[in-house]
């Protein structure tokens, strides 16, 4: 038997087919990957400055400093990227790095940081895509007030538009936000992110101008004329309500108002929420808005959205009233739903529903134009994987090929269907930094031993991630 009809034997024993030009890839961010090097001329962003005010509040006092370093190895990791199959990569560059001061000089070596790395990329035919803002405010910014403050929409279209003029002959796939709702509730109603502050107000006016600077960085591209496209990566976790009893529906609908739908709509119908409008306006809190933003959202629809799925959100009917001295929350409105028989990665705290993936997918086809879209983080934290490394090295996450299979499956069958879902990435391609997390818990195709100056090693993952690619399919 030639190597033709092995190929041919191979091909015809693929269940599970993607399209010919779909996207294979993973994704990263800035700040959980660069580093700080001496004399990068990067200035502090809210992480820095978070991490020297609280260190204990990060896991084992790990903090952004001590990340994966892209920063130097960005060439070594590129070259793994294509070696393990990627023909795309999605990163995000880093506001306080281009601008140390948020807005005002230029870093001229981060300038030419991201040049090498687009063009590493593009020499190795992975495709850049390019977020813009990853949770990373430059803490001059923060200082003056943060995403509370209009000023910081002026500061980050400034910052956008700079980042057009630098790159975007070389880039055609843009993204003004990740997941923009995680620093509304992070940093203003569940103290997870900086400033830990909680307070409904703020967090409603945080959303907004974070929503208005992504419909004026938009605008700011087309007006532009640059050849590409742009758009914004959302975490549209599907709620799921305990029962159809009215009172469990109208809980999951205002849960999903309050955390899907509040940047969904606008961003892709140029359309505010009813429901959410309303129950900001009966509880008094209506962000301040001024002349001519209606129609800067109303225009600055997105070309392309990315979807981060991870786990299903369960709710119902509250079963208690709320504390009524107590600072307002979305959970005014429904409480939280364990459902008995879960499956769940105990090692992250969350439940693993693959299924969820294919109804994010529906849900965008018959509700929302059927945008083109694409899976853009998916992936499995796990804490200890050391202890499946063998004699040789190399981590053994059949669990992850597991998940990612999976889910691939419902994003086949989302095709199939008629979905206008052009790729997946996984987060991450190597295990970084997350946060208050630091390295908890590891998500990469590559293993990153820190006790061994970062070397990098393959698991059996990635592995089986490249011959998904080179099949196109499994």
């Amino acid at each position: 038997m030639n190597h033709t009809e092995l190929k041919d034997i191979e091909q015809q024993a693929i269940q599970y087919r993607f399209p010919s030009d779909f996207w294979w890839g993973s994704s990263a961010s800035a700040t959980q990957t660069e580093g700080t090097v001496e004399g990068d001329g990067k200035g502090p962003n809210i992480w820095d400055y978070w991490f020297e005010q609280e260190p204990n509040r990060f896991y084992d006092g790990v903090g952004p400093a001590d990340t994966s370093r892209f920063y130097t190895r960005y060439k070594e990791d590129i070259a793994l990227m294509k070696e393990l199959g990627h023909n795309s990569f999605r990163f995000s560059i880093s506001w306080s790095r281009l601008f140390p001061a948020g807005r005002g000089a230029i870093n001229q070596q981060a300038v030419q940081f991201y040049n090498a790395v687009i063009e590493e990329l593009r020499q190795a035919d992975i495709e850049p895509f390019v977020n813009l803002y990853h949770f990373d405010l430059p803490m001059a910014l923060q200082e003056k007030g943060g995403w509370v403050n209009r000023e910081t929409v002026e500061a980050y279209v400034d910052y956008a538009n700079t980042c057009f003029e630098l790159f975007a002959d070389r880039v055609a796939k843009w993204f003004t936000h990740n997941e923009p709702i995680v620093p509304v509730e992070g940093g203003y109603l569940y103290d997870f992110h900086y400033p830990n502050e909680v307070d409904f107000g703020k967090a409603v006016q945080v959303g907004y101008h974070t929503l208005l600077s992504s419909a004026s960085a938009i605008k700011a591209y087309r007006e532009g004329g640059y050849k590409g496209k742009i758009g914004i990566i959302l975490n549209l976790t599907p709620t799921y309500p305990r029962s159809q009893h009215p009172a469990d529906v109208q809980a999951a609908e205002i849960c999903d108002a309050f955390f899907n739908r509040s940047f969904l709509d606008p961003s892709v119908t140029g359309e505010f929420n009813p429901l959410l409008v309303e129950l900001l306006r009966q509880e008094g809190f209506v962000p301040s808005m001024e002349d001519g933003d209606r129609e800067i959202i109303c225009k600055g629809t997105v070309d392309l959205l990315g979807i981060n799925y991870y786990q299903p959100r369960r709710v119902k009917a509250r079963e208690s009233l709320p504390n009524p001295d107590a600072p307002f929350v979305p959970e005014r409105f429904f409480d939280y739903y364990v459902m008995p028989g879960r499956k769940m990665n105990e090692m992250r705290g969350w439940e693993i529903y693959e299924k969820g993936i294919y109804d994010i997918l529906t849900n965008v086809r018959q509700n929302y134009g059927n945008i083109e879209c694409f899976i853009s983080e998916n992936g499995m934290g796990v804490q200890g994987e050391e202890k499946f490394r063998d004699a040789q090295g190399m981590i053994h996450d059949e669990y992850r090929i597991d998940f990612i299979r999976e889910h691939l499956k419902w994003v086949q069958r989302a095709i199939s269907e008629g979905s206008n879902v052009k790729g997946y990435h996984l987060w991450t391609f190597m295990d970084n930094w997350s946060w208050t997390n630091a390295y908890k818990n590891r998500y990469g195709f590559v293993s990153v031993d820190l006790q061994n100056e970062g070397k990098r090693s393959v698991k059996q993952s990635g592995h089986w991630f490249k011959q998904v690619i080179e099949n196109n399919g499994f």
